[in-house]
């Protein structure tokens, strides 16, 4: 990508020579998938972009894509039919490297070189909300997914009150209002002080959640104790643990990156403050078994939420598969204990492509850009519903509260991941009692 802009500059030629390659690639792709030596015309190919951070800070998010995307290309490969036609489709992925710069260029590049009929983009604003300013600037209807609504609409630039400014974007998943109901559920399940510790970074999570979840939480009756935002790479808690420690918390939330929040548990242990503590709910973090195991000992029992998992009673539209044979197919194939990011993922391609087969005309931008404005479905990870949402261009979804547990003896895996309460939604099942992170 840094050839394409040098010292600031456009540099067509390094342009022409990526897009002739990309396109190549691409090309070759598209033959070993159909098997044939020819399909259709150009005109019969449907581009889709796929954007997420598969590497860096960020990566356990991505870390299961290569999976699911090979999914989805299995149930593509004779095509989509949409419009009374059978549609080629060629799905163009993209890793941001955590890195929300790189995000905005990526999409940029599929935009303006592979000419893409739709933007799918997943996990936290640092990816999403770049692709989606992209695709708003260049009238490319765009679809996301995995982070709070608030940070991308508000974070965004739109106004509460205020129609939405937003023509080509649009965003499903979980809100403040689903953080405050599963909160609220799980924290009520073991008796505390009520007293929160929170630690939300200077981001557009973290100032998302600042300004909503926290006065939804104080009206609960639980006293938030707020340090004020610290700055993602921060590598001294000293303060914000002395501050926990004297005011008594007993439970600890933050909505940090995976490395800030290790620092923080460790140095937090280190002085005395997770003894203290009743209830460790972490969200951002402490999401997949490899952010938890980072920690030995002292991620047993540590509090999450999963916008997945894999006890969903829903199946994939695109590919049929449950969400046990999602998780089952996974482990078999990689070796790797699941995580809640294939659910999440593949709700974003199920909601992609269902708007493409409910579009008018696959090829019209518009026309797709209404489809997801009226987009009713149910995903692998539940309903998805653009006409009833708390703003436009937002359908809102669960968040389960869940406990990171050590697994039962002869387990192929040293942690479970327990669903322990579903306020957000009552279909999928509880598993386990909420245990006391010192319990």
């Amino acid at each position: 990508m840094n050839g394409i802009f040098r010292n600031g500059k456009f540099n067509a030629a390094s342009l022409t020579r990526r897009s002739f390659i990309a396109s190549a690639a691409a090309g070759s792709a598209a033959l070993a998938l159909s098997g044939r030596t020819a399909w259709a015309a150009s005109g019969d190919t449907l581009k889709v972009g796929f954007i997420s951070p598969r590497t860096g800070p960020l990566g356990g998010f991505g870390e299961t894509d290569g999976y699911v995307l090979d999914l989805a290309r299995k149930a593509l490969a004779n095509g989509l039919q949409a419009g009374g036609k059978t549609w080629k489709v060629e799905i163009l992925d993209q890793d941001t490297q955590s890195d929300p710069s790189r995000a905005g260029q990526l999409a940029k590049e599929l935009i303006n070189n592979q000419a893409i009929d739709l933007m799918l983009a997943v996990s936290t604003p640092e990816t999403i909300n770049p692709v989606a300013d992209a695709c708003e600037a260049s009238g490319i209807p765009c679809l996301s997914t995995v982070m709070p609504w608030e940070a991308w609409y508000f974070g965004r630039g739109a106004k509460p009150g205020a129609p939405s400014p937003f023509k080509w974007t649009y965003h499903f998943g979980f809100g403040v209002e689903e953080f405050h109901k599963a909160y609220v559920s799980q924290w009520n399940l073991i008796e505390t002080n009520k007293k929160v510790g929170v630690m939300y970074p200077n981001d557009a999570d973290g100032n998302a959640i600042r300004a909503h979840l926290a006065p939804a939480l104080a009206k609960e009756g639980f006293t938030i104790v707020d340090p004020g935002a610290y700055e993602t790479g921060t590598t001294d808690f000293s303060a914000q643990i002395a501050l926990f420690r004297q005011e008594g918390v007993e439970i600890f939330n933050s909505f940090p990156i995976p490395p800030d929040f290790a620092a923080f548990w460790r140095q937090a242990a280190q002085q005395g403050l997770t003894q203290q503590i009743k209830i460790c709910q972490v969200a951002k973090t402490g999401l997949f078994p490899s952010d938890i195991e980072a920690l030995g000992d002292l991620g047993l029992n540590i509090g999450s939420a999963a916008y997945w998992h894999k006890a969903f009673p829903y199946k994939s539209t695109l590919t049929g598969v449950s969400g046990t044979e999602l998780a089952d197919g996974y482990e078999t194939a990689s070796g790797k204990q699941w995580t809640q990011q294939l659910g999440a993922s593949l709700a974003l391609l199920d909601a992609g492509f269902d708007a493409l087969k409910a579009s008018a005309d696959v090829k019209s931008k518009e026309a797709v850009a209404k489809a997801l404005s009226t987009l009713k479905t149910t995903t692998i990870a539940g309903k998805v519903d653009f006409t009833s949402g708390p703003v436009a261009n937002v359908s809102p979804g669960p968040i389960i509260g869940t406990q990171w547990v050590k697994a039962p003896e002869g387990s192929k895996f040293a942690l479970d991941y327990v669903v322990t309460e579903n306020a957000t939604d009552p279909n999928v099942p509880v598993g386990a009692k909420l245990t006391a992170y010192n319990g």
